[in-house]
């Protein structure tokens, strides 16, 4: 799905636009929370940040080539044509005062030593899934697991695929019970926005303090 709207950036806020209530009124500090968007190769990190941006999405996507032949299966993205080699970062601001802000992790391998660094400060995860090939999201998952990071499993349904119920892809990813498991579309706004909303629901219960 990334390939299918790599080419469709988000146009940004309108100059003109009603700002919201945080950036006009210095005395209401708005509630600033970090939200990691992780899981394999081509999942649709990038669609799931730039559909909810409110901001012009900063991506770090570049052409792919012959050198990565070898290296990122292609097999059910064969329209790629780029790939994200640092992060991708957004900004949504919900409920007026809490504002959330996006990184997405590069899904290649060799890119999993920024993991780190991103996560650092975060409150929760999105693991993106697809049901073609759900063992991509496993270092994701071992990973906030690791590190007690909370997090959610959102299944990214691509067109043309078939859709499973959620409580199959908690038993093929053997998802504890109290981990949310959704299935979205990160092409959608309000899809990605119930997906959010359901991961800070997730933290603050892990994490109340």
């Amino acid at each position: 799905m990334d390939s299918a709207v790599s080419d469709l950036r988000h146009p940004g806020p309108d100059p003109d636009e009603n700002l919201q209530a945080w950036q006009t009124d210095r005395t209401r500090a708005p509630i600033a929370t970090k939200i990691v968007v992780a899981g394999g190769f081509g999942v649709g990190k990038t669609t799931l940040v730039t559909a909810v941006s409110e901001i012009t999405p900063l991506q770090t996507e570049a052409l792919m080539t012959q050198a990565s032949e070898d290296t990122d299966d292609l097999t059910s993205t064969p329209d790629k044509t780029t790939t994200t080699v640092a992060m991708d970062f957004g900004r949504i601001t919900l409920d007026d005062d809490l504002v959330l802000y996006l990184f997405g992790t590069p899904g290649q391998q060799r890119f999993w030593f920024m993991w780190d660094d991103l996560v650092r400060g975060a409150i929760g995860a999105v693991v993106l899934a697809d049901t073609r090939r759900l063992s991509d999201c496993f270092p994701a998952l071992d990973y906030f697991e690791s590190c007690g990071l909370p997090y959610i499993v959102a299944v990214n349904h691509f067109d043309g695929t078939e859709e499973f119920d959620p409580a199959d892809v908690r038993e093929a990813l053997t998802i504890p019970p109290h981990i949310p498991v959704l299935i979205m579309d990160a092409r959608q706004r309000i899809s990605v926005i119930e997906s959010l909303l359901s991961l800070v629901g997730h933290a603050l219960a892990a994490t109340p303090e």
